[in-house]
């Protein structure tokens, strides 16, 4: 009896060794599919499956200018009317541009630029000034501004007016 027992549990080793390897096999196949998986949804798709094309694509695509700036280096100074009193409005500005060559024609057009800012900064009112809306909405005003001087002198336009320091009293 004693030899029919043994060869009893035998068997039920190899069985267990069985469920141990299948149990170990889909482990495994469960981790690559989670991998191959979390690859496909972030974009980059799987290593080596022909993704070369459409990688290509985006790197032509995508090209980096940084951007060029231009201080001017007197500030606008005008009267601006507030609350029935005269005011002074004083702003230092740069512009910014992706083209260089926009900001050399600027410079060269610089005084009719200046002139026609300080036209625009005096006739903003006090209390318009006064708020960060208004600030940009004159930063805006300024950029179309300059860019219309711009584009009558034949020359390309400029992306944004800034404000290094803008003093109002």
């Amino acid at each position: 009896m004693a030899q029919s027992s043994t060869a009893e549990a035998v068997p039920a080793r190899k069985g267990k060794l069985k469920l141990i390897i299948l149990i170990a096999v889909a482990l495994i196949l469960a981790i690559a599919l989670s991998i191959a998986g979390t690859l496909w949804f972030l974009g980059d798709g799987i290593p080596g499956m022909g993704d070369d094309v459409a990688g290509e694509n985006a790197v032509a695509e995508e090209v980096f200018t940084p951007s060029v700036y231009m201080g001017i280096e007197k500030a606008l100074v005008t009267t601006v009317q507030g609350e029935g009193r005269q005011r002074y409005a004083q702003v230092y500005l740069s512009f910014e541009a992706k083209d260089p060559q926009a900001l050399t024609a600027a410079k060269l057009h610089l005084p009719l630029i200046r002139s026609q800012l300080v036209t625009v900064l005096g006739s903003s009112s006090f209390t318009e000034l006064q708020t960060p809306e208004g600030r940009a909405g004159l930063a805006d005003t300024m950029l179309a501004t300059v860019n219309q001087v711009l584009e009558q002198e034949g020359e390309p336009s400029i992306n944004r007016v800034l404000f290094r320091n803008f003093v109002v009293q």
